[in-house]
């Protein structure tokens, strides 16, 4: 499969794909991947969505549909090429803004799929769908200051970092500050 997108005909869901991975619709098999995600503890720790139960994780699978079907956002079920039923970890847009033309990226993967350079090939090709096909002005992302490993990813696809919101958000029994990143079109069509 070649580096880029393929856009099916109509209003088809867009399957993206790299050199390794797919990044294709999520299904109803992917169910206990996303619970598995979704409840693991490494994974969770600085994610902003958890669930205790199988049955509990529907919504999200439910929410994936959802976005798509009213246009506010886009989020792909990560899998290898070779293995495209088997889930990886997730990434997408939301918050999609028609308007203002800019939305919100987010993305996890199972921590077995860590430090192989997943979301370093996968992201490119996420990018180049928002502000090609969203025709996006401005992707933002929001990450918690301790995931330096998420920083460090959104930093060296380009973003910049714009400023912390600070205890702007309640997990675990605390309140958390949030680092605001953010990409403008030109710029990443600078990086190309």
């Amino acid at each position: 499969m070649t580096q880029g997108l393929m856009m099916l005909s109509g209003p088809a869901f867009p399957v993206l794909g790299t050199p390794r991975f797919v990044l294709r619709e999520f299904v109803a098999s992917d169910l206990d991947a996303v619970f598995r995600g979704l409840s693991h503890p490494q994974v969770i720790a600085h994610y902003g969505v958890a669930y205790e139960t199988r049955d509990d994780t529907r919504s999200q699978m439910d929410w994936f549909r959802q976005i798509a079907a009213e246009r506010s956002g886009v989020w792909w079920a990560i899998c290898d090429s070779a293995v495209p039923e088997t889930l990886l970890g997730a990434c997408g847009f939301n918050d999609w803004d028609h308007g203002h033309r800019n939305a919100s990226l987010g993305y996890w993967l199972l921590p077995e799929h860590w430090r192989k350079g997943v979301m370093r090939e996968c992201l490119p090709v996420i990018l180049n769908y928002g502000f090609d096909a969203m025709a996006l002005h401005r992707v933002a992302a929001e990450v918690e200051p301790e995931n330096l490993r998420s920083s460090r990813l959104l930093i060296d696809s380009g973003f910049i970092h714009e400023g912390t919101h600070r205890e702007c958000e309640w997990k675990d029994d605390r309140f958390l500050d949030l680092a605001d990143y953010a990409l403008l079109v030109h710029e990443w069509r600078q990086r190309s």
